[in-house]
């Protein structure tokens, strides 16, 4: 008997493996977007110029839109749980590098090392975790993952902004490092082995390449991700110039919008078990308006702080479907595709905020970031019924 596993035993341990890959979720989050508050007191400890600074966090966006597809190829045949050890050693061994960094150049460079297991690690965590309950529960397993990267904006991000303030820029990555290497000593210890698959190779992953709908889901996440983006990377002034709220107010901004996105997460996961296709119809088309009731009604202060916690909400529903997504239209090439996502989401970060920033520069103001997110999410939605389409079309022609 005692050999035995009862049910509630296996849920005990999908639970304890889920959670260790989502505190690597954490740390990646943590360490992704802490720097943005700690941006004046890194240029000023390096004297340097803010766009300068900035480029240190444009050097980890390239590193993970780099090391996403490259680490999940060249890791095709190593088991998936020794990959992601790997990949989070890796991780924390560079986040420490950014602490001895001596010079901008050094930071430049371990910033780019940083960021590239992101994507790898993301894309086979989800595959994992997936594979750890039955096909009905997938998005779920894969949204819990993502639960690290969104609690982090919640806490992770304050707290390591507070520590960054306190002791020191550089004491961030110390604190990332360690979140880190206890993601390595809990994936060790909870995550159950798997050996490779067969047939199994570069070669196979690199497959998932030559697949449209591979692509298309790619270009769903870029496209209609781009319109999250286009909003959030002007939210400060937004709130600012437009909704009159008070600086010392945009920290409880900034919370709202985690809080949305925690809650958003696992509801996506939820909705994508239902309807994989059907969610990311309907999340992208929610996005569409909520992000124009948002430049409409911002230049409110009570309904800018409730559409900021709609834009979090509807912006990370997204995620767990179009991951799910890409696990479906990759037989066999799992590992990739499902790291793919992640480079597709940071190309979404540099889209949205380019064009963003573009109609500002125009003199369109604040409020007009938000209609281009909506035409934005408008194309992913159309890029979505087209790949829905392809989908049936064999069936169509079957009968």
């Amino acid at each position: 008997m005692s050999g035995r596993r009862t049910p509630g035993t296996r849920h005990t341990t999908v639970a304890k493996a889920i959670a260790a890959l989502a505190v690597g979720g954490f740390a990646i989050g943590t360490t992704e977007f802490s720097i943005m508050g700690l941006l004046q007191e890194m240029v000023d400890d390096l004297d340097i110029s803010v766009p300068a600074g900035g480029h240190v966090i444009s050097a980890y966006a390239l590193g993970v839109v780099v090391g996403a597809p490259v680490l999940a190829a060249l890791g095709a045949r190593v088991p998936r749980k020794m990959l992601v050890l790997g990949l989070m050693l890796f991780f924390a061994l560079s986040n420490l590098s950014s602490f001895f960094a001596a010079d901008y150049s050094w930071l430049l460079f371990t910033r780019f090392l940083s960021g590239l297991p992101h994507g790898a690690f993301f894309g086979v965590a989800a595959v994992i975790a997936a594979s750890l309950v039955a096909p009905t529960r997938r998005a779920w397993a894969i949204s819990m993952v993502m639960l690290g990267l969104s609690i982090a904006n919640v806490v992770g991000v304050p707290f390591a902004t507070w520590l960054g303030q306190q002791a020191g820029w550089r004491w961030m990555f110390v604190l990332v490092a360690a979140i880190g290497l206890l993601t390595v000593a809990m994936v060790a210890r909870f995550v159950p082995y798997q050996p490779t698959l067969a047939g199994a190779s570069i070669k196979a992953e690199l497959s998932a390449l030559g697949r449209a709908q591979v692509w298309l889901a790619l270009l769903v996440g870029t496209v209609g991700f781009g319109g999250f983006f286009a909003v959030y990377s002007y939210i400060a002034p937004t709130m600012t110039e437009v909704a009159g709220i008070s600086e010392n107010v945009l920290p409880v901004v900034v919370g709202l919008y985690g809080v949305g996105q925690v809650i958003g997460n696992v509801a996506g996961g939820r909705l994508a078990d239902i309807n994989v296709m059907g969610s990311i119809y309907a999340i992208l088309g929610g996005t569409v308006v909520i992000l124009l009731a948002y430049a409409w009604a911002v230049q409110f202060a009570a309904t800018a702080m409730v559409l900021v916690f709609l834009v979090g909400l509807i912006g990370s529903m997204l995620t767990p479907p179009l991951q799910t997504r890409l696990l479906d239209v990759s037989p066999g090439a799992e590992s990739l595709a499902s790291s793919l996502n992640h480079a597709a989401l940071n190309l979404a970060n540099a889209l949205g905020a380019l064009l963003g920033g573009v109609v500002i520069a125009w003199g369109w103001g604040y409020r007009s970031p938000a209609v281009v997110g909506a035409v934005l999410a408008l194309l992913g939605l159309a890029i979505a019924l087209i790949s829905g389409f392809l989908d049936r079309r064999p069936e169509r022609s079957s009968k």
